[in-house]
């Protein structure tokens, strides 16, 4: 997968990997990486990505915390799902499944999402996996709902029709093709800051350009009818949001809404000048709002709790062996 990245923007290699198993059966690709008796941090990341998004967060935060950063179905390494296999519940569903290989009984965790990821957290609120590791939650460019009615990708005034061009562009069967300088340009404008550097927009093309085609129309059609909005009231964790003021698939009316919804919150940031990809655009800002949350609500694991959690995740291999975790 490092050839996703120039050389010089090479991924952190974990300290192990592993493969998990979902409820349905599929197989889900975990990295771990950082000290295992350190503060937890669990990273989902969004739409037509893989854990190679949070590369600056894993660098900053694998020296004092574990960070466990998963690839959704479909998604980098983990294979694409089967018939039936794209909805929310199955993404609350994986998480539930990498929460429990990776944590312990009791142990806790922040749990960070980014645009589909921050929807797995919502869509997993009332699920007893995410309810007994979260100890903090941080919701990143996301939405509960409306997406397509509410995105500014299309460049209309607000209309049916605008909605249901939205949905077209998410569903679009046509393969993305390589990374030229003109698909960067328009991956810019779709989801990143006027000003965001050249070798980040850079980064992130050949992140998505990645992402299998199938996985890439199969999400998009879950997203273009996604709605947890009722979940969102069911998140009853310390809840940060961070979105970025020129967000053009998840614009900062979502971020706003959820703010005011969630029973814990810990207040929306945004950050302006910056588009949808603000773990990419923003590094600084989102890792030290993770910093800020674990400081605050995880405790470091005491022995015992990390001797238990090695035996959970089942004596994960070195990064070039991958085990199976049911």
């Amino acid at each position: 997968m490092s050839r996703l990245l120039h050389r010089d923007d090479a991924p952190p290699v974990p300290a192990s990997e592993l493969f998990v198993t979902s409820a349905d059966g599929s197989r889900v690709h975990v990295e771990l990486h950082g000290p295992e008796d350190a503060p937890a941090v669990v990273l989902a990341h969004g739409w037509t990505c893989n854990t190679h998004f949070w590369a600056a967060q894993i660098r900053d935060l694998a020296a004092d915390h574990r960070v466990i950063a998963y690839d959704q179905r479909g998604h980098g390494l983990t294979p694409e799902p089967g018939p039936g296999g794209y909805s929310v519940d199955a993404l609350a569903d994986d998480l539930e499944a990498v929460l429990a290989a990776t944590l312990a009984p009791g142990r806790k965790a922040v749990l960070a999402g980014h645009s589909m990821g921050g929807m797995t957290l919502m869509a997993a609120a009332r699920r007893p996996g995410l309810r007994e590791h979260a100890a903090a939650v941080l919701l990143c460019s996301t939405g509960s709902g409306r997406l397509t009615a509410e995105a500014t990708v299309v460049p209309l005034r607000a209309s049916a029709f605008r909605t249901r061009l939205t949905a077209t562009v998410l569903g679009a069967k046509a393969p993305l093709g390589p990374v030229t300088p003109v698909s960067k340009k328009l991956l810019k404008y779709a989801t990143m800051g006027v000003g965001s550097a050249p070798e980040r927009v850079d980064a992130c093309a050949r992140i998505v350009h990645a992402c299998p085609r199938r996985a890439r129309v199969g999400w998009g059609h879950v997203l273009a009818e996604l709605d947890v909005t009722a979940d969102v009231r069911e998140l009853r964790v310390p809840t940060a949001v961070i979105a970025g003021t020129d967000d053009r698939l998840t614009p900062p009316v979502h971020a706003r809404v959820i703010a005011a919804a969630l029973p814990v919150g810990l207040g929306l940031t945004e950050l302006a000048g910056v588009g949808h990809m603000t773990p990419m655009e923003a590094p600084e800002a989102v890792t030290a709002k993770l910093r800020e949350l674990t400081t605050r609500y995880v405790a470091p694991p005491t022995a015992t709790t990390a001797e238990n959690t090695a035996t959970t995740a089942g004596n994960t291999a070195a990064p070039s062996e991958k085990e199976d975790v049911a």
